[in-house]
């Protein structure tokens, strides 16, 4: 059953299974990606304990071969609900025995939804229950509705820099760059832009981006305490996905060792882990 969370402004709707976004809404107006599966039939999941593809789809621990599949299997999980109020909610994943077949680590996964004015802010918290240090990365995938025309928008990043995207080969980072065009920071939208899948930035300076219609901002996406960021859309569709990361999709040439992955985090026995993001509603 569908969790709604309101503060009288917002109105927010979570499906426990993989503790996904659903909806955002002020008043009538739907600013999230309604998952209509002829492009993309998810919302916003989330990316744990990996973020892409691995190489094989599949990693090295402890001299052992664990399989695991494309952003993890969080999104694919049923989460608890361990607090809710009426204008916000914690869902809970605990390890288990289906996880430890893909990813052997007791670990305690929490994503905090709270909603604020127009801000709805999403915490990640990670927790190493077992003896030995757990690597993993995490990540966000939330899809925005872009209605009408999608050469109407663009994006604003915070700083006015220099926009270089990884490229993509067999759902591997490849040795290929992209230098994406800016004006002042802003990037107009169109498909061709997606030809070769996502845009990935591993090395950005601005830790937020907006959506902008014509000269009106709409959403602003805020991520503090994410290194990476992928954006993404399918031709045709009308949708922007606006991705914070910690972590990001193999390379061809990498060991295959987990603890060595790029943008891994190795957390400590007994440690944890807090990040987030924010979306802002500015209409």
């Amino acid at each position: 059953m569908d969790i709604t969370i309101s503060n009288g402004i917002l109105t927010a709707i979570i499906n426990p299974k993989g503790a996904e976004l659903t909806s955002l809404k002020d008043g009538n107006t739907e600013y999230m990606w309604e998952g209509d599966a002829n492009f993309w039939g998810k919302h916003s999941p989330v990316l744990f304990p990996i973020v892409g593809t691995l190489k094989n789809n599949s990693y090295l621990y402890n001299g052992q071969v664990y399989a695991l599949s494309r952003h993890g299997f969080a999104r694919d999980s049923t989460f608890s609900i361990k607090q809710q109020t009426e204008d916000s909610v914690i869902f809970a994943l605990i390890s288990n025995e289906d996880t430890k077949r893909v990813y052997p680590f007791d670990f305690e996964l929490e994503l905090a939804y709270t909603l604020n004015n127009k801000t709805l802010t999403l915490e990640y918290r990670v927790y190493n229950n077992g003896n030995n240090s757990m690597p993993f990365s995490i990540g966000a995938h939330p899809a925005f509705a872009l209605p009408g025309n999608f050469e109407n928008y663009s994006l604003a990043f915070e700083k006015d820099e220099q926009l270089v995207s990884t490229q993509l080969e067999d759902d591997l980072l490849s040795t290929k760059t992209q230098l994406i065009d800016t004006q002042n920071g802003v990037v107009a939208l169109n498909y061709p832009l997606f030809e070769n899948d996502a845009l990935i930035f591993t090395n950005l300076e601005s830790r937020a981006v907006t959506i902008k219609k014509h000269d009106e901002d709409v959403i602003r996406v805020s991520f503090p305490h994410f290194r990476h960021l992928g954006i993404w859309t399918k031709q045709d569709a009308p949708f922007i996905c606006i991705e914070p990361w910690q972590g990001y999709s193999d390379a061809k040439n990498v060991s295959g060792n987990l603890v060595e992955k790029a943008g891994v985090i190795n957390l400590e026995p007994a440690g944890n882990y807090k990040s987030g993001f924010s979306i802002q509603i500015l209409k």
